[in-house]
C-alpha cells in the first residue's frame, strides 16, 4: 500500500468518526426529547431558539462542525452548498421571533444536513445530483423568503410612520 493510499484510509477513518459525532450533535440539536404520547421529539435548538441570539450561535457552530465533517470526507461542492442552503434558510426564518421557533420545531437543519451528508456516503453520485437539483429549490425558497420578510418589514415601518403622523394630526 503506498503513502497516498494509507492517507486516504485514514482519512476515511477519521471522517466515519467524525460523522459518528455529528450523528450524536444532530440528535441533541434537532431530537433529543420526546413529546409524551406522541412520535414528535425536539431539540436543544428549539430551546436556544427562545432565547435571542442563542440559538443562532449554537446552530451556526453546528452547521460549521457539519460543513467540516462534509469536507473532511471530500463532499462535492453542490452537496455543500445544499448544506450551506438548508443552514441559510434556518437562520433566515430564525430571524422571525416565534415563527422562527416553530420553524426549527420542523425543519431540523441538522438532521438535514447529517442524511444529506449520509446519502452522500452511501450514494456519492445520486445525492450530488438531487443536491445540484435541490440547490436550485432552495435558492427559490430563500429569495422568495428573504422578499417575503422585505415585504414585511416595509409595510410595517410604513405602517408605524403612518400610525406616527396621523396620531399627531
Amino acid at each position: 500500500m503506498d503513502q497516498r493510499a494509507r492517507d486516504d484510509g485514514g482519512r476515511r477513518e477519521r471522517g466515519l468518526r467524525e460523522l459518528q459525532r455529528l450523528r450524536a450533535i444532530a440528535r441533541l440539536f434537532d431530537q433529543a426529547f420526546p413529546i409524551p404520547g406522541t412520535r414528535l421529539r425536539f431539540g436543544i435548538d428549539a430551546l436556544f431558539g427562545l432565547v435571542p441570539g442563542l440559538g443562532d450561535i449554537f446552530g451556526a457552530l453546528a452547521a460549521a462542525y457539519a460543513l467540516r465533517v462534509a469536507r473532511l470526507f471530500g463532499a462535492p461542492p453542490a452537496v455543500q452548498l445544499h448544506m450551506l442552503g438548508n443552514i441559510a434558510l434556518d437562520a433566515l426564518i430564525g430571524t422571525v421571533p416565534l415563527v422562527g421557533d416553530l420553524f426549527d420545531f420542523v425543519f431540523k437543519a441538522q438532521t438535514r444536513n447529517l442524511a444529506l451528508l449520509e446519502a452522500w456516503v452511501g450514494s456519492p453520485q445520486a445525492t450530488a445530483r438531487r443536491s445540484r437539483r435541490g440547490l436550485v429549490l432552495m435558492s427559490i425558497a430563500i429569495v422568495l423568503v428573504f422578499a417575503a420578510l422585505t415585504i414585511i418589514g416595509v409595510w410595517a415601518c410604513a405602517w408605524v410612520i403612518a400610525q406616527l403622523f396621523h396620531g399627531s394630526s
